[in-house]
């Protein structure tokens, strides 16, 4: 295999070779792909490729897919996505895509409005969102690639998928993902038909930059984020958290059945602090309670935004979800989260919520409700991130060794402290008194000053004393940002 050689066997090899057999050899994949990026021998139903990220899954999948056409004349192909734009700019358009590999005169035809690839040799391939199963219900196929099934948000797309993959004498799946501990990768594992192969960013170190993997390695090797997004780990529930994989998916509710009617809806947003490269996300979730006093996720659409963004994103959410007010947290934001909004929409209802305690005094009252029978919450779709962040969620939580900061988590509980969680008798007049006393403080510590002395506006004295007052407002905000991620 070229790809294992040392560079100066390579170069002696390379040099030995006619042009034409360099010309085969070039788009060949048995020549180039690492042994676990090869599709395993024999008979199989599914290959399921565990893989952290960087390693390679969607070449491995795409020349699998290739393969598959070529040599082993599959006929219908099924290729899907998370989204439908992930289909068409990764599995198809992505520079490891369908379109980008094989010699140019076996490469498909792409017609992006019918969804469809064609090749030469009569083969058809058509994409598929997975947010969309139903799309699936009809068609048949003899082989299929389903990218990043983990981040599905209806796993109900693969049961759709698997009754239509009837044609032929012998319809093979692959499956390239990152792992996460969902109920649809146990089963995939657990099934006999499944051959899995397992690898890690590492080992695709030599094609990926190295300023990637300065950062990556940097910010989450040792977390529990970079096992699993790194190295491949399948990862069981963390001992100690509020939330658990098995009771989320007890509580997901069916594909095929309606939401009841809402009573009332709410768009709630966790803002970041700042919008650099190195920010956190903001949270932003979409929960709705029914007349029975059951809630349901409807949306999780956090990111990372700039103020104006997310602000633009909520009331969006707000709009489209016929929702009936929008909830933040302003520990860190002040008034500026309100301003924000009320640019974009000065009559949009909104609420502002202070954190007085803890996020894991928060969230204790919102993970109960998760617990009780029947449910009293469900999660309409999987959200994959959002879900990490909850069964990842422990009494003790530390954002530096988990290697990312619950936003959309919080997010989560300022939703349902909203439409579920019944607050203690007086809590109103006790929320006043706690704020006034806060501010009769601050006022105390302010007189108790001394006056700030005036110096002539360019001095030597003026400037270190803006530099201090500089210095003053950043630790400010360092406070601020610490008291809430506590």
């Amino acid at each position: 295999m070229l790809a294992s050689l040392p560079p100066e066997q390579l170069a002696a090899f390379l040099k030995r070779t006619s042009d034409r057999e360099l010309e085969a050899i070039e788009h060949d994949w048995g020549w180039w792909g690492r042994p676990n990026q090869q599709a395993p021998k024999g008979d199989w139903r599914t290959w399921l490729l565990l893989a952290g990220r960087g390693f390679g899954k969607t070449r491995s999948g795409a020349e699998c897919i290739r393969d598959q056409v070529i040599h082993h004349r599959r006929r219908r192909i099924a290729l899907v996505a998370p989204t439908a734009a992930d289909a068409r700019d990764v599995m198809v358009e992505g520079e490891s895509g369908l379109l980008a590999i094989g010699p140019p005169q076996q490469r498909p035809q792409y017609e992006p409005t019918k969804r469809r690839l064609t090749w030469p040799n009569g083969a058809i391939a058509t994409t598929y969102s997975a947010d969309e199963p139903e799309r699936l219900r009809g068609p048949q196929h003899d082989a299929a690639w389903c990218d990043e099934i983990a981040s599905w948000r209806y796993p109900e797309a693969w049961d759709m998928l698997m009754f239509g993959l009837r044609l032929g004498p012998d319809p093979r799946v692959v499956v390239t993902t990152t792992p996460k501990p969902i109920k649809i990768i146990r089963e995939l594992i657990a099934d006999p038909t499944t051959v899995v192969t397992r690898g890690s960013s590492y080992e695709n170190r030599a094609n990926l930059a190295d300023a990637f993997f300065a950062q990556i390695i940097r910010k989450y090797e040792g977390t529990r984020l970079g096992r699993q997004e790194i190295e491949a780990e399948l990862l069981d529930d963390v001992p100690g958290a509020l939330w658990n994989r098995t009771r989320l998916e007890e509580l997901r509710w069916p594909l095929y059945k309606s939401v009841p009617d809402l009573v009332r809806i709410v768009v709630a947003i966790d803002p970041a602090t700042t919008s650099g490269e190195d920010a956190d996300e903001t949270g932003i979730i979409v929960a709705g309670k029914d007349g029975g006093g059951r809630g349901y996720v409807l949306a999780d659409r956090s990111g990372h935004y700039t103020p104006t963004e997310w602000a633009q994103l909520a009331i969006a959410l707000y709009r489209q979800h016929k929702a009936d007010r929008i909830v933040a947290e302003v520990n860190n934001g002040g008034d500026m989260v309100e301003a924000t909004l009320r640019m974009i929409d000065p009559n949009v209802p909104y609420t502002a919520v202070h954190a007085s305690r803890g996020k894991v005094v928060r969230a204790e009252p919102v993970a109960a409700l998760y617990e009780q029978q029947p449910g009293r919450v469900f999660h309409v779709g999987t959200f994959a991130t959002m879900e990490d962040q909850m069964c990842a969620f422990t009494t003790d939580f530390d954002r530096k060794k988990a290697g990312f900061s619950p936003d959309r988590c919080d997010a989560l509980v300022w939703a349902f402290t909203e439409l579920l969680v019944d607050q203690m008798e007086g809590y109103g007049i006790f929320e006043l008194q706690r704020r006034q006393f806060e501010e009769m403080e601050r006022k105390k510590a302010e007189a108790r000053k001394p006056p700030e002395p005036v110096y002539a506006k360019g001095s030597m004295e003026w400037q270190h004393q803006q530099e201090a007052l500089r210095a003053q407002r950043q630790e400010e905000a360092q406070r601020q940002e610490q008291q809430g991620d506590a």
